[in-house]
């Protein structure tokens, strides 16, 4: 059992930067896939990036490429998500996911076991 808190979400000008945690507990990341997805009311939810523990690959939503990195830190089992030059579009909830099994597209919300709560973040315009 793995569970995840992200933390890090807040209100920010248009331009301006944020970095989101998730921390886990109950298990190591290292074997797992993980994720940030973020949820716009009204809209499903959406991939936003994805990381592959053991190797590192990473991938991103086209509309985050260049602006958004996602991290891991094995001695903290924790994952982060650096955003940078946010856009009113941004504006949602963001959750991490993370999953230990292979297989699986990452960009899908049915691939991963396990989820955190949510952290809001709010971009003016």
């Amino acid at each position: 059992q793995v569970q995840l808190v992200e933390s890090g979400g807040g209100l920010v000008q248009a331009g301006g930067s944020l970095r989101l945690s998730c921390a886990a507990s109950g298990r190591t990341f290292s074997s797992l896939v993980a994720g940030w997805f973020h949820q716009a009311p009204g809209k499903e939810r959406e991939f936003v990036a994805a990381v592959y523990w053991s190797g590192g690959s990473t991938y991103y939503a086209d509309s985050v490429k260049g602006r958004f990195t996602i991290s891991t830190n094995s001695a903290k089992n924790t994952l982060y998500l650096q955003m940078n030059s946010l856009k009113a579009e941004d504006t949602a909830i963001y959750y991490c996911a993370a999953d230990p099994r292979s297989g699986g597209s990452y960009i899908r919300t049915s691939r991963y076991a396990y989820w955190g709560q949510g952290t809001q973040v709010t971009v003016s315009s």
